[in-house]
């Protein structure tokens, strides 16, 4: 993988994937509502607070790798900014629509589970099941080009992995297996039970923040 992404650098191009698929009438984006995007408190993780200032210096850096253009009209006096991460002209990077979609969910909310990641993309792209999702990762996660993600060990208490992608540089998954406390025996009834509940409330979740994101974009377009 050549691309290491900083956090903010990594959020920022989440950010631009994620509304050229959302809400293209309003991409490219200015810096100012790149920066909102950035520092939205519904589907990020960690939710940020970055100025202005901040987001322009993760951009000029961004610029200088071309990974993102500066697409301002000429004596424009707004500037708007476009990626060129992934399937353009410009790099080697060419997603299908649900991988695309898988990386931008995990650029602007780090590693998760199959189940939310499914649950999380609704608005970036379609999955059958989660089976689907699992297959894919895996696929990502096998590529002859480089691994893309890397699935992390199980969590105690967890019946999913969650899968990380390696944008922002390799992970020690050793480390992090040697790290893990060991796993508590349980009822599987029960286990099945709370997955069903955690799967739901993800769901519930997932669609406030579809709703809060929404009232975000009327605020800033009314302001």
């Amino acid at each position: 993988m050549t691309i290491e992404l900083s956090p903010i650098e990594a959020r920022i191009i989440g950010c631009l994937i994620e509304k050229e698929v959302t809400t293209p009438d309003y991409y490219p984006l200015t810096l100012n509502s790149l920066t909102t995007a950035c520092n939205q408190k519904s589907n990020r993780e960690p939710v940020m607070a970055l100025t202005d200032a901040d987001v322009q210096d993760a951009l000029t850096g961004l610029i200088s790798k071309r990974l993102v253009s500066d697409e301002s009209a000429f004596n424009s006096r707004t500037r708007k900014y476009s990626h060129r991460f992934c399937n353009t002209e410009f790099g080697d990077l060419k997603f299908s629509e649900q991988e695309r979609g898988i990386v931008c969910c995990m650029l602007l909310r780090g590693a998760q589970t199959p189940g939310e990641i499914r649950t999380r993309t609704n608005r970036l792209c379609q999955f059958t099941d989660v089976r689907e999702v699992e297959a894919i990762l895996e696929a990502m996660s096998h590529r002859e080009a480089g691994a893309l993600v890397v699935k992390l060990p199980r969590e105690a208490g967890k019946r999913e992995s969650r899968y990380q992608h390696l944008f922002s540089g390799e992970v020690d998954v050793e480390a992090l297996a040697a790290a893990m406390p060991a796993p508590v025996a349980g009822n599987s009834r029960v286990d099945q039970l709370a997955l069903e509940v955690s799967e739901l409330k993800s769901e519930l979740a997932s669609q406030k923040a579809d709703i809060a994101e929404l009232r975000e974009l009327i605020e800033s377009l009314t302001s």
